[in-house]
């Protein structure tokens, strides 16, 4: 619920009061059932609020019932995101994603809501029987501007993907930001790049790709991408739509997993983004993980920036703050590492990828000492597995 809260002030809304209900199973008319429907309606009446936003999908009928129900307007989490996102778009690819995904939307939320358009008349002028529904128009209408953008988006991926033949011909480096949206990935991107793109501490504040060459001591240049952030429910239409943006990361050479230390649902969130990758194909890929944001914990990450190999000596952690440039150096040497082994990084990988144990994940932050001596959290090797 406080992701919620996040999500609509991110929209622009000012929550004013939160609802739980607790059901076995939902309801198929009003998802939440008609008691706690008129609870919802009273406090939005005490509230005056005028949108009511649920955490999680309902269909096209609960959505409409519910609003017949409070007589107020009703969205679910994934129209919610997809609002962000339309705000948020910047570039022309990332515009037509977002059009693309809620095209889609919207069709699977076609409702009979015309009775006075009943049936349009065939024939000509009045004659003739019964034409199509306003319903089929509309759908109709929406398969076109369907295949229109994605025709349209087919055309700027193969753009990027001559762009991207370019640089493999020049065989450079390429390392891809990915994490759980307000990780402070374009912060670190920023800090790497110093290419000023936006940053804030807001949840998808940015959604474009961004791509920037950064200049190694010793290895020479690398073209480091920032991509979009990752959440829990991500829309499936944005993960389709999404797959422009998301190409970066499945054609990159090296991922920076960029994990936010100090959240207390930190494994959650990095749980989040391995389906994600997983599901784009981009789980093979070596990865390294950058714990962000330590200046704000310091009685808890005690020896500050680290950074940490794993049993073949690869790096697979660094401890870092992007706000403060605390522990860069170390990420940089890291990048340096593996920019001059990409072979052999992309064949241990692999190969400790059969051997790796399900369910490493973060240990929650409460469990992490906040005093005496530090305690890193255990190597989780994107090379082997540590034994």
């Amino acid at each position: 619920m406080a992701e919620l809260s996040l999500l609509a002030d991110s929209a622009g809304s000012i929550p004013t009061a939160s609802v739980i209900a607790r059901k076995g199973r939902t309801d198929p008319a009003l998802f939440i059932g008609s008691g706690k429907a008129n609870e919802l309606k009273k406090v939005m009446e005490e509230q005056e609020a005028e949108l009511a936003i649920f955490n999680h999908p309902l269909s096209p009928t609960q959505q409409r019932n519910l609003e017949r129900h409070i007589g107020r307007h009703v969205m679910d989490r994934t129209g919610l995101i997809l609002d962000i996102f339309s705000q948020r778009a910047q570039s022309h690819i990332g515009k037509t994603q977002v059009e693309l995904a809620q095209v889609r939307y919207r069709m699977s939320r076609l409702v009979r809501a015309w009775s006075h358009l009943e049936r349009q008349r065939g024939g000509i002028g009045v004659r003739g029987g019964p034409g199509e529904t306003q319903m089929e128009l509309d759908r109709r209408m929406l398969a076109t501007k369907a295949k229109r953008l994605e025709n349209e988006l087919e055309k700027l991926q193969r753009q990027q993907r001559t762009q991207r033949r370019a640089r493999n011909r020049k065989d450079v480096f390429s390392v891809s930001l990915v994490g759980y949206t307000n990780a402070g990935k374009s912060t670190l991107f920023n800090a790497l790049t110093k290419a000023g793109t936006y940053a804030a501490d807001q949840l998808f504040a940015t959604l474009d790709t961004t791509s920037r060459r950064v200049h190694l001591e010793g290895v020479g240049s690398i073209v480091v991408s920032d991509t979009v952030g990752f959440i829990r429910d991500l829309p499936h239409q944005l993960v389709e739509a999404f797959r422009a943006t998301l190409d970066e990361t499945i054609h990159a050479d090296l991922i920076l997993h960029v994990i936010d230390a100090c959240s207390p649902v930190a494994r959650e969130q990095k749980a989040e983004v391995e389906a994600v990758l997983e599901e784009i194909g981009a789980d093979d890929i070596p990865r390294i993980e950058v714990m962000n944001k330590i200046d704000l914990m310091p009685q808890t990450f005690t020896r500050g920036a680290v950074l940490e190999r794993d049993g073949q000596g690869f790096p697979s952690q660094v401890f870092l703050s992007a706000q403060t440039g605390l522990g860069l150096d170390l990420l940089r040497s890291a990048l340096a590492e593996c920019s001059q082994m990409t072979d052999r990084i992309r064949v241990e990988h692999n190969r400790a990828k059969k051997q790796m144990a399900p369910d490493e994940f973060l240990a929650p932050l409460p469990e992490r000492p906040e005093t005496a001596e530090f305690n890193p959290i255990p190597n989780r090797s994107y090379l082997s597995n540590d034994t």
